[in-house]
């Protein structure tokens, strides 16, 4: 089961995110990116975390510990901006907490220039992302880390924030385990994933069992209330038999058709010509910042 800390110290929220997390510090002197209950996400963010990032660590990639963060919203009286301090108040009691890789940066493309990406490494992290319909690692926000970045341990790849993964949940639309998605503009699309290889290792690890063992992290109250499902293991006995059904029909989702490098930048040219054609003249000269790649943008050690 996850640990169980209690926020000590509050240090900072982090507002690139729209969930507005937080890093705090706790009783076990431990410093963590806390996400809250009360945000606009929901407890469903959180249930995606936790299930997808213990199935990160148990197929061995690399992920943040988790942990349960008891949190009194007094420890941050002084946060300066009222409607940060509402969702503190929203959320006391049980929140959850990824520890802090102190010194991370982003992964980007132009971080990958001084950073080999290994093609089995890739494909068991696009192969997770398929299984658990992640849709959020992409080419503009890869929600991967490089760390350590400094000393004598060779610096990896470190998945984090999970929250937009599972979309079945958000209507329980568990008719078709076998729906692909479209993984062209996956952040490690370019670098040759060998998810054939990555299925051959993982898929008969993921069974019902393992898959039991991680829903029964998630707490109760996050589970609570779901329309359809009269108390918490229902919801959990359907978690696993979904992602169970999921793993098996990996066939049909396996994403192997990936775009170059020349083709992403050649698909990008063509979408900034699109959109500099719709503006008038005198906004031409004003950057696209919907489309401006993630390192041009300051962003905190882990993203909201």
């Amino acid at each position: 089961m996850l640990r169980e800390v209690t926020a000590t110290r509050y240090v900072a929220p982090l507002h690139s995110g729209g969930s507005v997390p937080a890093v705090v510090e706790a009783d076990d002197l431990g410093t963590y990116v806390v996400k809250f209950t009360g945000s606009a996400q929901g407890t469903k963010a959180l249930v995606a975390e936790v299930i997808v990032g213990e199935l990160a660590r148990a197929l061995g990639l690399r992920f943040p510990e988790l942990v349960l963060v008891h949190f009194d919203p007094a420890v941050a009286a002084d946060e300066p901006h009222q409607e940060v301090r509402e969702l503190h108040g929203a959320s006391a009691g049980r929140n959850l907490g990824m520890d802090l890789l102190p010194g991370a940066r982003d992964f980007t493309p132009e971080a990958a220039e001084t950073f080999r990406v290994d093609p089995l490494e890739a494909g068991r992290i696009v192969w997770l992302d398929a299984l658990t319909a992640n849709v959020d690692r992409t080419v503009h926000s890869s929600n991967l880390m490089i760390w350590p970045t400094s000393g004598t341990v060779p610096a990896h790849l470190w998945l984090i924030d999970h929250g937009a993964a599972l979309v079945f949940h958000h209507r329980w639309d568990t008719s078709a385990p076998g729906k692909a998605y479209d993984f062209r503009h996956h952040a490690l699309g370019r670098y040759a994933p060998d998810v054939r290889a990555a299925d051959a290792e993982l898929a008969p690890r993921v069974t019902a069992d393992l898959l039991r063992e991680i829903v029964a992290e998630v707490p109760d109250a996050w589970l609570t209330g779901e329309p359809g499902f009269a108390a918490p293991d229902d919801l959990r006995a359907a978690y696993v038999a979904y992602l169970h059904a999921r793993v098996r029909a990996s066939a049909a989702w396996l994403p192997t058709d990936f775009p170059t490098g020349d083709e992403l930048a050649a698909e990008e040219a063509r979408r900034a010509a699109r959109t500099q054609q719709g503006r008038p003249n005198w906004l031409k000269r004003v950057p696209d910042l919907h489309g401006e790649p993630a390192a041009a943008r300051e962003r905190p050690v882990h993203p909201g």
